[in-house]
């Protein structure tokens, strides 16, 4: 997993309330395991619309995305997170998210930030022109007209992100703790121990 420390450039202004996962990543496009390829499928029926702001190349290859209050509820799928990442996002900013999508979207390195519904409509104007700034270190979304929100996020959320890290980087984090764990545990109990073949 790529670190996330900040994420800078044009947002799509968005804004839709309860984007659920079938919107985000239609049920069709799950029948694949692979991450990539998913961002095709990204907001497909939304895409199917006219001048839709997915396909308006004012916001192509933008890492943000600037939605209403409840996104990413409904089912739990994972792909909806490996869709946005596919399609290059790296944030989003709403005024909630439903807790399933959150918690997904953090385990691929997507950081999920909740802002006052005051604050999402302002970012919401700011995106159709300039670039928004997301600065996880210190916790702040701001714009060039001197705009400037702090938001909250849970401290070991923020330590795995900045640092690029997900289960297994956590877990070799610990290669030496585990290794002497199981030394240990050979010592005090052998006969769990395979014999050599």
């Amino acid at each position: 997993m790529e670190p996330v420390k900040e994420v800078e450039g044009r947002a799509y202004p968005f804004g839709m309330k309860n984007v659920d996962t079938d919107i985000i990543i239609p049920a069709k496009w799950l029948k694949t395991i692979s991450r990539s390829g998913l961002g095709q499928g990204a907001f497909e029926a939304l895409r199917k619309e006219p001048d839709n702001v997915f396909d308006d190349p004012r916001y192509a290859g933008a890492p943000i995305i600037v939605a209403g209050d409840n996104f990413g509820c409904g089912s739990s799928r994972e792909h909806a997170a490996w869709a946005l990442i596919d399609m290059g996002v790296t944030a989003v900013i709403a005024p909630s998210f439903s807790d399933i999508f959150s918690g997904n979207a953090f385990k691929n390195g997507i950081l999920t930030v909740v802002l006052p519904q005051e604050a999402v409509d302002r970012l919401l104007e700011v995106a159709k022109t300039d670039t928004i700034t997301i600065d996880l270190e210190n916790q702040t979304v701001t714009t060039p007209f001197q705009d400037r929100f702090t938001f909250e996020i849970d401290p070991f959320r923020k330590a795995c992100l900045l640092g690029g890290l997900d289960e297994i980087g956590l877990t070799i984090r610990s290669d030496d703790a585990i290794a002497a764990f199981e030394r240990m545990d050979a010592a005090r109990r052998p006969w769990l121990v395979p014999a050599a073949a």
